[in-house]
């Protein structure tokens, strides 16, 4: 995942109102969203999944777990051989561990990791760390925005993608639709504006975009979670197929459950 836009216990009907891009090289093969059936309590978790590390990039469980993943882009630290990030996620989906224990015990092992920021929550509270900060913070009410640096860094796409967030956020009638157009932008902000991560400037300027689209490497999904005050969840994603110089959808899941049924 490379852009998280959320608003978190602000909404009167949404406790989380989230949508996510989970940006990909094309190759590297994914199995959609949809109920976990296979090695865990049957329908237990509702996740894609990336079927080469065998994690997950985001997802929900029947109880109301909820967790998303972003790398930290640092290319000079990344070491191979290092373990698949996309496990931290997927623990915490299938474990029973409170978020904020869960996130103090992978703090003392984050090391072992390349780059990362995870959010975990239940129905009780949010938490974030990042193994490049060190340390657990509880997420506070209000609109949130995580992408490649730490939670709520300014950068110009978290900047646009939180205002637009806000402001359909502050339309009582906000819908998944909605938030899929936001994570659809494809423009590019203004070279002085970007970020500087390590990577070519060419490069940065394709990373830049809330949707990004390139030959090899691209967003391949998005999804949009809403969890209500009342426990009802909807989970949404859209995957994409790569097309000549841009990108096609192909296809959209809808899912929808109460915790605990």
């Amino acid at each position: 995942m490379c852009l998280i836009l959320f608003s978190y216990a602000v909404h009167p009907e949404y406790r989380l109102i989230l949508g996510a891009n989970r940006d990909e090289f094309h190759e590297r093969p994914t199995a959609p969203l949809g109920y976990w059936d296979k090695g865990f309590a049957p329908m237990s978790v509702l996740a894609g999944r990336d079927l080469r590390g065998g994690g997950t990039w985001m997802g929900v469980s029947r109880t109301g777990r909820f967790a998303a993943l972003t790398n930290f882009r640092d290319p000079l630290t990344n070491r191979n051989g290092a373990p698949s990030r996309g496990a931290l996620v997927r623990d915490f989906l299938t474990g029973r561990e409170l978020p904020f224990a869960y996130l103090t015990r992978i703090a003392r092992e984050g090391a072992s990791y390349n780059g990362f920021n995870l959010l975990v929550g239940d129905q009780e509270g949010l938490f974030y760390y990042s193994n490049r900060k060190g340390c657990v913070q509880a997420v506070e009410p209000g609109i949130h925005g995580l992408s490649n640096r730490f939670l709520d860094s300014p950068w110009p796409k978290v900047e646009r993608g939180k205002v637009a967030l806000e402001r359909v956020c502050s339309n009582g009638g906000v819908t998944p639709e909605a938030v899929l157009d936001i994570l659809a932008d494809q423009r590019r902000p203004p070279e002085d504006l970007l970020p500087e991560t390590g990577v070519d400037p060419e490069w940065e300027r394709t990373l830049s975009a809330i949707f990004i689209v390139s030959p090899t490497y691209g967003t391949r999904s998005s999804s949009v979670l809403f969890v209500g005050n009342n426990g009802e969840i909807r989970f949404v994603e859209r995957t994409f197929i790569p097309d000549g110089d841009g990108s096609r959808a192909e296809g959209t899941r809808w899912f929808r459950f109460r915790t605990g049924g």
